[in-house]
């Protein structure tokens, strides 16, 4: 009976904040799905950056891959084998079926969780706690994104395949990379955007401004997830309602201040801790971490532009080659747009690459082995290891080069021409403060 009366004192004790029904069991959702999202996508690695190391997501892995198979073939009666790794979409079907199953997790554990805790009057504890490690899931992944603007490597500017495609070609996505490529400016801006709203986060104290950068930053590119059909758009939808979450608790502040024009207390969102000694403490490693995720960030960025971006090694034979004359077997093949054998440029840009324009402005790649001393160029298909081709070149002048080997099975021998690059707008065209008239072109 003792025992009893102090449970209901504890109960009903003014000075415990009581949350409503529909709170706690909102908290008690966005606890599992939130965590749960985390937990089992490409966050929990950007918490954790390593360079150098590839960190599967856990989802990918036993048992999540094998109950998501099991779903996908069960209950949405998918017969194709799911990919699941290394595709570069977020929304392949298998993340589709893992976010559903996700949910239904979540929703389950919402009811249990709600039944057998329904006498808790809040859960202020847990909240600020869960509202910490979510404030950090984000800045990881808004300094991860940004880094890889600011260090312009995520929309890298168009490569020279790119410049002579038909802008018909360009698949939406194609479209929106090769914009934002084209204006390295614009590319940073955007990535400075988004570095500034995960270093707010990290901050205690700048954090609900740090979410409102983030909201409006993750606003504009699930909607360019949307409109150029980008696929990123369940991860970017997810990392906007996440915040949405960290806002919620500040929103009421928020109206009061924006909408109806009075004055608004300061936030009663608990600290860590009780001692302010404790709090200094969490504050500075909060901060810490903050610096040591802008670090590997920064450093895997750097990396990555001297690797694949655009401080990576050029082919020795860079450049835009128009194919002047071609002969196949001793002949002579006119440009006539018909021919699809004949050849109508040759593109170098990477070291290990090659690409032929035919004449219906279709492209054929090959991987490609130039040995400068001996002159010698061999190519090969990686989806056929017993095919290959080989050409000796010449290089008269630094922008003439011939081509003379074999090639499926026949004699090619080819003069190119090479194209100046900053022939075209995109490339030479550059900023001007002052326009008598518009140059679009």
């Amino acid at each position: 009976m003792a025992a009893a009366t102090q449970t209901q004192r504890v109960r009903y004790d003014p000075q415990t904040p009581r949350w409503s029904l529909s709170s706690r069991i909102a908290f008690r959702f966005c606890f599992t799905y939130f965590g749960l999202i985390c937990l089992a996508t490409q966050i929990l690695g950007g918490l954790f950056p390593i360079p150098n190391v590839d960190t599967p997501d856990p989802a990918t892995l036993w048992p999540a891959r094998q109950i998501v198979f099991w779903t996908a073939a069960h209950v949405f009666r998918v017969t194709h084998p799911l990919v699941y790794t290394d595709s570069g979409s977020g929304d392949k079907t298998f993340d589709w079926v893992l976010a559903f199953c996700l949910l239904v997790f979540a929703m389950l554990a919402t009811g249990v969780w709600s039944v057998l805790d329904r006498r808790r009057e809040n859960y202020v504890a847990l909240h600020k706690w869960f509202t910490l490690f979510l404030r950090f899931a984000l800045a990881s992944e808004m300094i991860l994104y940004g880094m890889g603007k600011t260090v312009p490597l995520q929309m890298p500017f168009p490569d020279l395949t790119r410049l002579i495609k038909p802008y018909g070609n360009f698949s939406p996505m194609g479209v929106l990379w090769s914009s934002i490529g084209a204006s390295r400016a614009y590319e940073i801006f955007a990535g400075c955007a988004e570095m500034l709203g995960g270093i707010l986060l990290v901050v205690p104290g700048t954090a609900m401004f740090g979410v409102l950068v983030c909201l409006a930053d993750m606003i504009q590119v699930f909607m360019l997830n949307m409109t150029y059909d980008v696929p990123v758009k369940l991860f970017s939808f997810h990392l906007l309602l996440m915040a949405s979450f960290l806002l919620a608790p500040e929103l009421p502040r928020l109206v009061k201040f924006f909408f109806l024009n009075r004055a608004v207390e300061p936030s009663t969102q608990p600290q860590l801790f009780d001692s302010r000694r404790a709090n200094r403490i969490a504050i500075a490693v909060q901060v810490v971490f903050g610096i040591w995720l802008v670090g590997m960030n920064a450093y895997s960025s750097w990396k990555g532009w001297s690797t694949y971006g655009g401080g990576r090694e050029k082919s020795s034979l860079y450049g835009i080659w128009n194919v002047d004359q071609i002969k196949i077997d001793g002949q002579l093949r006119s440009p006539l747009l018909t021919d699809y054998g004949r050849w109508r440029r040759a593109i170098f840009d990477v070291p290990a690459r090659m690409t032929f324009q035919r004449m219906d402005d279709s492209f054929a790649s090959y991987d490609a082995l130039i040995d400068v001393n001996a002159k010698n160029l061999a190519l090969t298909k990686p989806a056929d290891k017993n095919w290959k081709a080989n050409f000796t070149f010449q290089r008269m002048a630094s922008d003439r080069l011939t081509l003379d080997g074999n090639m499926d099975s026949h004699q090619v021998q080819m003069q190119l021409q090479l194209v100046d690059r900053n022939q075209f707008p995109l490339v030479s065209r550059g900023f001007h403060w002052i326009q008598e008239y518009p140059f679009n072109r």
